[in-house]
């Protein structure tokens, strides 16, 4: 079992920044690729960003390319995704998720999301 706890969320202004963590215990945190999914209201969840086991490679949903950054702390097993440039579309509760192959299908754990707002 993987645990995963989400935090970082809040309210912040078109524009703003924000950086969300991802505190992962329980079996080797390396083991899995790790990413960010997030479901706005009335839509489906969808894929954000992801990292490689040990971090040397990421892909972003073309949305968010440039804007958001993935990175991850296998020492403190913890991931980040730091965002930027927000827009009120990135409103959505974000999801943590880890996955033992890097396609994210499917995903073997999943945290109980953390709460972004973006005001206009």
């Amino acid at each position: 079992q993987v645990q995963l706890v989400e935090s970082g969320g809040g309210l912040v202004q078109a524009g703003g920044s924000l950086r969300l963590s991802c505190a992962a215990s329980g079996r080797t945190f390396s083991n899995y690729a790790m990413g960010w999914f997030r479901q706005a209201p009335g839509k489906e969840r969808e894929f954000v960003a992801a990292i490689s086991w040990g971090g040397g490679s990421t892909y972003y949903a073309d949305s968010v390319k440039g804007r958001l950054t993935i990175s991850r702390d296998n020492a403190k097993n913890a991931i980040y995704l730091q965002m930027g440039s927000l827009k009120p579309e990135d409103t959505a509760v974000y999801y943590c998720a880890a996955s033992s192959n890097w396609s994210f299908a499917p995903v073997d754990y999943w945290g109980q999301g953390t709460q972004v707002t973006v005001s206009s």
